[in-house]
């Protein structure tokens, strides 16, 4: 996953997966652009072939963090993501773009970083998978057992 900035547009580009492997590194730097005052955010995942429901918990909390004064576009995306995104009414919050992305920085982008400890980790899932539930309370369903389960092995711990 590559991120980077064009004026006040932050880009992330993911190639292969977006992940849970990778979220957090996602969720720090979106947090770190925000705390700088960056309100749009588009993300080309033409090189993603899959993400799974962390990363895209993901990208709804950034979403839900920006609100409505903050864009979050997602462009480029392979039919099996924007059906997914669209099945999880995740673009009710974001838009999914079918367009061509606008021109992406070609200098400035760099390797997100952010590997975590495994209890950080175990946190950003919760609260991707809690993110989810917030931009579509029909996800409930869906993820409760996934919270509850993540939430009950963090009180053993």
């Amino acid at each position: 996953m590559q991120v980077g900035l064009s004026g006040p547009t932050v880009w992330v580009r993911v190639a292969g997966r977006g992940s849970f492997q990778n979220s957090a590194g996602l969720k720090e730097f979106a947090a770190e652009m925000t705390r700088l005052g960056h309100r749009e955010f588009i993300v080309d995942l033409e090189d993603c072939e899959l993400m799974d429901s962390t990363f895209m918990g993901t990208l709804a909390g950034i979403a839900l963090k920006i609100g409505r004064e903050g864009t979050l576009k997602i462009v480029r995306a392979n039919p099996r993501n924007r059906q997914v995104m669209q099945n999880l009414g995740l673009d009710r919050i974001f838009s999914v773009e079918q367009e061509p992305a606008p021109a992406s920085p070609d200098r400035g982008m760099r390797e997100a970083s952010g590997q975590k400890p495994k209890e950080a980790k175990r946190e950003a899932i919760i609260e991707a998978h809690e993110n989810l539930v917030a931009a579509n309370p029909a996800n409930a369903v869906r993820f409760k057992d996934v919270i509850e389960f993540l939430k009950h092995k963090e009180t053993e711990g």
